[in-house]
């Protein structure tokens, strides 16, 4: 951890920013690393004073720009402050790679706890807190996929249409460039997919990533802050649901997506429960959403093959 600290934070030159771009801060700052974040790197930075940052930054090495964008990140938080959807606010946006070896951006600490698995879950919420968090789990992806794109400014985010079609040319590309023993196989499903895929209605901005794991949870239930951007574009906001849907393993299923799926805690409502109140909230008719989950299932399974 310390050793990625001292690689990816020139902490002089990203004190010197920070005391120009996102103050007030109070040096000396301290630099320790958040675990998780997907692929972009996350920092706690604390000053003096007691107060708490965040940075993100891409990982260390070589890295594609357009898979580790700061800047578009950084847009669409900025976008969805003050919306109503839980994401911390905003301090600055490094664009300058001779700062710490790749640009970077700032936002305000947000107290609350990752769930990641099932006894975290029971760790830290009592039954009505994870009854509580089941809700506030869907309200918040029917308020994302509610937001007007012209009025958040985000209508330009990416193409609007074909989500599915895009979605499923890219990930058969990658099944055929890197073959397997399961690649046949692999790209059948596609075929089965791209034959009974949904017509897509009007484009939402889509997660990508959209499961409790990348949520803050108050000690109550309530979410206080979605993260992990990085995925977020423009398209069918299905796709999302279909994505949480998978990841919602109840405690008594036999067959588990994941075993170590948060949703697997006990007490925690069950994936009917989620299409039911998605459905109600949104509006949305969901009788595809069992491809919509087959999707999210063969989207997983090429990104393992991979």
């Amino acid at each position: 951890m310390e050793e990625v600290v001292r690689e990816a934070i020139d902490s002089p030159a990203v004190t010197a920013w920070l005391e120009v771009n996102a103050a007030p801060v109070t040096p000396p700052l301290r630099f320790s690393r958040i675990p998780g974040g997907n692929s972009n790197l996350t920092f706690e930075v604390t000053d003096a004073e007691g107060q708490q940052l965040v940075l993100r930054r891409p990982p260390l090495g070589r890295v594609l720009s357009s898979a580790h964008d700061m800047a578009r990140e950084w847009r669409i938080v900025s976008a969805l402050a003050d919306r109503a959807i839980p994401v911390p606010p905003v301090r600055g946006l490094c664009e300058d790679p001779e700062v710490t070896g790749a640009p970077f951006y700032v936002m305000d600490f947000i107290e609350g706890e990752v769930l990641a698995t099932p006894q975290h879950v029971e760790t830290h919420l009592d039954l009505e807190g994870r009854h509580r968090v089941a809700e506030h789990l869907v309200d918040a992806l029917v308020d994302l996929h509610d937001l007007d794109l012209a009025e958040v400014g985000l209508e330009g985010l990416g193409r609007q249409e074909g989500y599915l079609d895009r979605q499923l040319w890219r990930w058969a590309r990658q099944l055929r460039e890197q073959p397997s023993e399961r690649t046949d196989r692999l790209l059948a499903v596609h075929d089965e997919l791209e034959a009974r895929r949904p017509a897509q209605g009007p484009a939402r901005i889509v997660h990508g990533d959209y499961r409790l794991g990348n949520c803050l949870v108050a000690p109550d239930g309530t979410i206080t802050a979605v993260l992990d951007w990085e995925l977020c574009t423009l398209g069918d906001p299905l796709a999302d649901l279909g994505y949480l849907v998978l990841d919602w393993d109840s405690a008594d299923d036999h067959d588990p997506v994941s075993a170590t799926s948060p949703m697997r805690a006990v007490g925690m409502p069950d994936r009917e429960f989620a299409a039911a109140r998605y459905a109600e909230r949104s509006g949305r008719t969901l009788e595809m959403l069992d491809v919509y989950v087959a999707f999210a299932a063969w989207r997983r399974a090429c990104i393992l093959e991979g």
